[in-house]
Order: C-alpha cells, then structure tokens, then sequence
C-alpha cells in the first residue's frame, strides 16, 4: 500500500515541510559527492551510533567531528539510498503540510525535532550496544504520521495497491492508511534481526508514538482558526474553476 496523496486542503503554504524536504536532498546530494559516502565514514561521522550516544564507545580521532548529541539532529536529514529518501519525502510531501498548518510554522519545527529526538531515543534504548549508525528522517516522519492520526484520519487518501503485474488505485481513510503502517512496523520488526544494519523500526514505531503524544499539547497550545464568519450579505457560495 503505497500512499501518493491526500484529499486534505491547507490554508497556507507548507514552507517549512517544503524546507525540510528541500535540506533532506541537498544534504544527500551532498552525501553521494562525498569519497566517505562509499566507504562508509560519513555515517560513522555523522550519523546517530547508540553506544557511542550512551558513552560505551568512542570514534577514532579522524571520523569523530561531532559530539554525540549532535548526530541526533544530522542523522535526521541523512539517508543510505536514493529509495529511502524518495520514500520518506514522499510521506512528508503528502501529510506534513497539513500538520504545519494545523500549528504554525515555528511549532512545526519544534515538533518535528521533538519526534526525530523521540524517535531516535527509541532505537538507542532497544540496544544501547549497538554499534551500527541510524541514519534517515523516517523516525520524525514517524511523528508526523502519529499526529495525523490524531487531527486528520477521516481524510481519504489515495493509495496505490500493487497487485503482482497489476496495480490498483483506491481511496483509504487515513485511520486505515497509517494504521497498516504503524502495525507493518511491529510486523517488520518482529521478523528482523536488527544484526548488521538495516531498518530502524523502532525508530519508527517511537517516533509515530511521540507525534501522537506531542499532537495533543500542540493543538491545545494553538489557536483554531475562523474560516467563516457570518454577515447580513447573502452567502452565494465559493469560487469554482
């Protein structure tokens, strides 16, 4: 189940999720010019390793360029391939506009730090040993997700269902939409290893718990807005074209 996009309109430019997914593709463009990309060294640098977060274990002198707690931000908006990033900003473009304009852009970005932070927490306390670095924006995304559960899961999304050498494209309700993905976490997680890399679902599963959490003190904090106030004029409808 592929989501591609929602019916859910916004009432003003996503310019912060546009950002976001604008610095995600020029950090991996950056990423894929640099020599240490292809040996690995770049995530090692810059990407969130648990044990060396917990103070287990140190870098050699030559890859350690950033404290520890820093990796937590880089790691954000690194990605190991052309396909996990594409998948990630394919899930921001979709459900994240809605969120910022839900609360504003500035509590946009704090939320969506607090959820990457969350969600990264959440992948160090599984093994807090773990010397493999988790790179990607997919744990924040997490968050988003789990706040759009909250504020938007009667919106119909359009989903595309792969069906062997046919395709089939359907309307979902949110609620089922992100329900199948945060249970395929469980599931993936469940039937992985975790040895040697790979993905970091519980990085995804606490990030979806933080945003859901987090949703709630943001929408109270935030003032809803008056789409429609009555006059004495005669209301003849909106605009069509």
């Amino acid at each position: 189940m592929i989501p591609l996009k929602d019916d859910n309109p916004t009432y003003s430019k996503p310019l912060v999720s546009y950002t976001i997914i604008g610095l995600c593709v020029l950090v991996f463009l950056a990423q894929i010019s640099s020599p240490a990309f292809q040996t690995g060294e770049l995530f090692f640098s810059y990407g969130l390793i648990p044990s060396v977060l917990m103070g287990i274990d140190e870098l050699p002198q030559d890859i350690n360029v950033i404290s520890p707690v820093t990796s937590i931000f880089t790691s954000m908006f690194m990605h190991g391939g052309w396909m996990h990033l594409i998948g990630n900003m394919l899930y921001m473009w979709i459900f994240a506009d809605n969120i910022e304009d839900d609360i504003g852009k500035v509590k946009f970005i704090i939320f969506y730090l607090l959820c990457g932070i969350g969600a990264a927490l959440s992948q160090v306390f599984v093994d807090i040993n773990s010397q493999v670095p988790m790179v990607g924006a997919s744990g924040a995304i997490g968050g988003v997700l789990g706040a759009y559960f909250i504020n938007h899961r009667t919106a119909n999304v359009l989903v595309l269902i792969p069906l062997g050498f046919f395709s089939q494209l359907i309307k979902i309700k949110a609620l089922y939409v992100l329900g199948f993905w945060f249970v395929l976490q469980f599931i993936n997680s469940a039937m992985s290893s975790g040895a040697g890399g790979g993905v970091a679902y519980a990085a995804h599963i606490g990030g979806f718990l933080t945003g859901l959490i987090l949703i709630l003190f943001f929408n109270k904090k935030t003032k809803k807005r008056v789409i429609f106030k009555s006059t004495k004029k005669t209301y003849k409808g909106p605009w069509e074209h």
